[in-house]
C-alpha cells in the first residue's frame, strides 16, 4: 500500500511539472511541418509550446486530417504555415472546422514564412498536364540553410509582436540559433566543396534549393512530372542518363517510393541516399534543423566520396 502511494505522488508530481511546463509557456505555436516547429522551438525556447501537425514521415503534400489536428489548431495563439500552397490540400479544411479567429488570414498570429523567401520556379502558366506544380514556386525552400536564418527571423519578429515581454529573449536565441547554423553551414559547404558542378538524382523535386545553395546540379527525377508515379519507360530514360553523366546517388525522401528507387540503383549502379526535409525523419535528427542538415550533408558527401569519379 506504501509502495503504491509512492507511485501515485509521484505520477501526481509528473503530471503538475507537466502542466507547470506548459503554463510557463506564453505561446501556444502550431507549425504545419517539423521544419517550421524546429525553428519555432530553437527561436523561442520555453517561452513558447510547440506542437506541429504533420508528422517528420509524412508526405507535406497529403496530410491526414485528423480531428487532433483541428484540435491542436482550435487552441493555437500562432500558427506556422509554409506557404506556397504546400499545404493548401488539407490546411484550410482543418482551419474551417477550428474556427479559430486568432490564426485566421490576416490575423496578428498567422505566420506564412514563405513572405521573405525568393521562390524559384514559378510557373508561366498552370497546366496540370505539366504535374503537381504550384502557382507560387518551388516550396521546398528550407532545405536552404540560408533560407532557414530568414524563416528563423521572421519567426522571432512574429513571437515578439505577439510577445512583447520577451522580445530580449527571442532576439538573443535567433542570435545564438543563426550564429550556430553559420558555423555549421561552413563546415557543410567545405565537405561538398570537392563535388562543385557533380550530379545528382532525386525523386521528386524537393532539393532545388539545396543544389543550389551548394553549387550541385539536382536535375534528373524519377518522377515524370511533379507528382506523377514514375512509369518504366521514364525509369528507363533515367537510368539511362545516370549512367551517361556517371551519377552517383540518388536522393529519396522518407516517404517516397523505395521501389523505383531502388529499381534504377540495381540498373545503373548508383546509390539509393536517405535524405529528410524535416527534423526527426532520421535517426538522431529530432526536432534540430542544424543536425539535420548535417546528417543530409554528411550522407551526400560519402555517397560522392564512394561513387565514380567525374561525372561534372
Amino acid at each position: 500500500m506504501i509502495m503504491k502511494t509512492s507511485w501515485m505522488k509521484l505520477s501526481i508530481g509528473v503530471v503538475l511539472m507537466a502542466a507547470a511546463h506548459v503554463a510557463d509557456a506564453t505561446l501556444n505555436v502550431v507549425a504545419t511541418l517539423p521544419d517550421l516547429g524546429a525553428l519555432a522551438q530553437a527561436v523561442g525556447g520555453p517561452r513558447v509550446q510547440v506542437a506541429c501537425l504533420a508528422q517528420p514521415t509524412e508526405d507535406p503534400h497529403f496530410v491526414e486530417p485528423k480531428p487532433s489536428l483541428v484540435v491542436k489548431l482550435s487552441r493555437a495563439g500562432v500558427l506556422l504555415e509554409g506557404g506556397a500552397e504546400l499545404e493548401k490540400g488539407w490546411l484550410e479544411p482543418l482551419l474551417d472546422r477550428a474556427r479559430n479567429p486568432r490564426i485566421a488570414v490576416g490575423a496578428p498570429g498567422r505566420v506564412a514564412c514563405n513572405a521573405q523567401i525568393t521562390l524559384l520556379e514559378i510557373p508561366t502558366a498552370l497546366d496540370r498536364s505539366q504535374g503537381d506544380l504550384h502557382a507560387s514556386g518551388n516550396p521546398h525552400y528550407l532545405v536552404d540553410p540560408l533560407n532557414a536564418k530568414l524563416v528563423a527571423a521572421q519567426i522571432a519578429a512574429a513571437f515578439s509582436r505577439l510577445d512583447v515581454d520577451g522580445t530580449a529573449e527571442y532576439q538573443a536565441r535567433l542570435k545564438s540559433f543563426q550564429e550556430r547554423l553559420d558555423a555549421a553551414y561552413a563546415g557543410c559547404r567545405k565537405l561538398l566543396e570537392p563535388f562543385k558542378g557533380r550530379h545528382l538524382a532525386a525523386y521528386h523535386n524537393s532539393w532545388l534549393y539545396f543544389a543550389n545553395r551548394f553549387d550541385l546540379k539536382i536535375d534528373i527525377f524519377l518522377e515524370p512530372k511533379p507528382g506523377l508515379p514514375p512509369t518504366p519507360a521514364h525509369l528507363a530514360t533515367v537510368a539511362t542518363r545516370i549512367k551517361a553523366e556517371q551519377v552517383p546517388a540518388i536522393l529519396l525522401d522518407p516517404y517516397l517510393d523505395r521501389r523505383s528507387a531502388e529499381m534504377v540503383a540495381e540498373r545503373t549502379g548508383a546509390k539509393v541516399v536517405e535524405v529528410a526535409q524535416y527534423p526527426g525523419s532520421l535517426k538522431g535528427t529530432e526536432g534540430d534543423y542544424i543536425k539535420l542538415m548535417d546528417a543530409n550533408v554528411r550522407a551526400i558527401a560519402r555517397a560522392f566520396a564512394s561513387g565514380r569519379e567525374g561525372g561534372k
